[in-house]
């Protein structure tokens, strides 16, 4: 059985510091990317967050700072500090491929940091260490093509140590789990999150510069 000390998961940090390189690339670099770190902290509509362990590794590692996009996945208060503009109730829908953070069902005081596998109302089934999608378009069901994710040598398993496993998503719930699929606690565990426990996408690693990136779709989750 999987325990929750798989993941120390990813909290907010709200004060960061770096060192300011030696190039001039670097230091147009910073500049950008305090912009696009001071400026969502107090903004309602992007978050920082920190990530924190092993779960999402290779494509997400321990350590990066990461700026979440709130709009149109969660109600959200628009403005700057005590300033609030709008409220902006949900409107987008999650895609299967998309990194998102959320609140932990379990304690939701805790943010989590996982990938979108399966949609609302789908059925999932792991099988022989892979994921099969069963919907109204792959009623016989459909192996996952996860290789641009997850190296090739990564097996699936389930909380009973390989036995096979099936669930079916509620109409307002996602199937999650982490890239690190041995190491991490996820909705195999825990089962799936609802949509009102969702954040945002990620749409920004800040941090480290060497792997700054703009993440649009799901397609630019690479390893």
């Amino acid at each position: 059985m999987a325990s929750d000390n798989f993941d120390r998961e990813i909290d907010i940090q709200e004060d960061v510091s770096y060192g300011v390189g030696g190039f001039f690339v670097e230091i147009i670099k910073i500049f950008f990317l305090a912009l696009i770190i001071i400026i969502p902290i107090r903004v309602f509509v992007f978050q920082p967050f920190f990530v924190q362990g092993a779960s999402m590794e290779p494509s997400f590692d321990d350590g990066e700072y990461l700026i979440v996009n709130e709009i149109g996945y969660k109600k959200t208060e628009i403005g700057i500090e005590d300033m609030k503009i709008a409220t902006l109730n949900p409107f987008r829908k999650l895609e299967r491929g998309d990194v998102i953070v959320f609140r932990y069902p379990k304690d939701p005081r805790q943010f989590y940091i996982k990938r979108v596998i399966g949609l609302p109302k789908e059925t999932i089934e792991i099988k022989d260490g892979k994921v099969l999608i069963y919907n109204d378009q792959w009623s016989g069901g459909k192996v996952l093509d996860e290789s641009d994710y997850l190296d090739k040598n990564v097996t699936t398993q389930t909380h009973e140590g390989g036995s096979d496993f099936i669930k079916t998503i509620g109409k307002d719930e996602y199937f999650v789990m982490g890239d690190n699929r041995p190491n991490s606690s996820d909705s195999r565990f825990w089962g799936a999150i609802h949509n009102t426990d969702v954040i945002g996408k990620v749409l920004i690693r800040a941090w480290p510069l060497n792997r700054m990136h703009l993440y649009l779709q799901a397609t630019d989750y690479p390893l």
